[in-house]
């Protein structure tokens, strides 16, 4: 890799330790500049994922006093998470590379579409809120179903987690964003063990991604109590929409 490259792949990771921290969706930004450097899709999401785990650790060190009284929370959904993780990670293994590369293009738009319209998607889950903490199995199934397409891909988790929470867990935002951020990095480390003991990983690129991402983690978690993601989830939807219109054409 030339400076610039490295330069290039270490801010983007901090890009994405420090978005994943506020809105969770930075994989938008690693995977289009892994591909952009020609690594291939499956590599480029294995080591992608790798790389961000110290972030998600970072991060979610950063949050810690808001996860204080939530030990219940992060057992019982952490544990479902965990089990879609492993779903997700398997079928990434298990099915062809060509599949991945269908998929993800719509996986990325979904994303996209998340984060774009989620502002108005808080405004409704703040409404619909219930009054007492419900931990249906509802929520079960949803968190379950967030850990397979975290294992499987992964981006824009975050907002799906948050979203969930919201609307099932009565408490305030930012201790639910903490509780994403764990339950998130539960879900990205499982995978990832998965894939250094079986995936192909680019490690220089990863390791590099941990660097940033660690940094970007603990500057997320400063930002994310006094930040507005407006600009940043413009950047993110444009820079999205763009890598998947990019492989629907490839």
């Amino acid at each position: 890799m030339t400076p610039a490259e490295v330069a290039a792949i270490v801010g983007a990771g901090v890009a994405a330790g420090t978005i994943n921290t506020i809105v969770g969706s930075g994989s938008l930004i690693t995977f289009p500049t892994l591909l952009a450097f020609g690594y291939p899709p499956v590599v480029a999401n294995v080591s992608n994922t790798v790389g961000l785990v110290p972030g998600s650790i970072s991060g979610t060190l950063g949050y810690r006093r808001e996860l204080a009284g939530q030990r219940y929370r992060i057992l019982r959904f952490g544990a479902v998470a965990v089990a879609g993780s492993l779903t997700g990670a398997v079928l990434l293994l298990a099915l062809p590379a060509t599949t991945f590369q269908r998929v993800v293009p719509f996986l990325i738009l979904a994303a996209c579409l998340l984060i774009a319209f989620q502002p108005r998607l808080s405004a409704e889950v703040e409404r619909r809120r219930p009054r007492a903490e419900s931990h249906s199995r509802l929520l079960d199934l949803g968190v379950y179903l967030t850990g397979v397409y975290g294992g499987y891909f992964g981006a824009a988790q975050g907002v799906i987690l948050i979203a969930l929470l919201a609307i099932f867990v009565a408490d305030d935002l930012q201790r639910l964003n903490a509780l994403k951020n764990m339950i998130a990095t539960l879900v990205n480390a499982v995978a990832a063990v998965l894939f250094i003991l079986f995936a192909p990983v680019a490690w220089p690129v990863s390791l590099l991604l941990a660097v940033g991402s660690i940094v970007g983690g603990q500057l997320g978690a400063v930002l994310a109590r006094r930040f507005s993601p407006l600009v940043l989830r413009g950047f993110i939807v444009v820079v999205g929409t763009a890598v998947a219109v990019r492989l629907l054409l490839a």
